[in-house]
């Protein structure tokens, strides 16, 4: 079965790619999930569409990733979440909100579906985070993560 991705899939291809998968993965998963939509001769302005966007976004080249790979490391990305009696976040931290802590603290701009999380950070402290910017460039960065204040009663 051929399809057209609209998102990122590991170890599938990228946004914007024409795959060809197994029927039941693509019919099942993929095209449920919103990751992808069946190949037809119109979707070509569909893959065109999406790899335009994806050029947008997408850091073009080895030197620029690696300029913005030396910034992240000088960035001190901080968050304050709300916490409850026993030290645990209400919810937990995502990508969207790293990449918000990232930029109000003076660094570059990132795309929330490149930072990779230690796992689901549910509590304060200070964390290891990932930015896949290149193929070969990866940035790694410190988050911290302190409790906010509480109001008195």
């Amino acid at each position: 079965m051929k399809i057209i991705l609209t998102h990122e899939v590991p170890n599938l291809g990228s946004a914007g790619d024409v795959v060809e998968v197994k029927p039941g993965y693509g019919r099942n998963y993929l095209v449920p999930q919103g990751l992808a939509i069946a190949w037809t001769k119109g979707g070509q302005k569909e893959v065109d569409a999406i790899q335009r966007a994806r050029k947008a976004h997408q850091i073009h080249t080895f030197e620029h990733a690696r300029q913005v790979a030396d910034q992240l490391k000088q960035t001190d990305a901080h968050i304050v979440a709300r916490v409850g009696d026993a030290g645990r976040l209400f919810g937990s931290i995502t990508p969207a909100d790293v990449v918000k802590a990232v930029e109000e603290a003076g660094g570059p701009k990132l795309d929330r579906r490149r930072v990779e999380l230690p796992g689901t950070i549910k509590a304060t402290g200070t964390y290891d985070v990932s930015v896949k910017l290149h193929q070969e460039v990866t940035a790694k960065f410190k988050l911290q993560v302190t409790p906010a204040r509480r109001r008195k009663k």
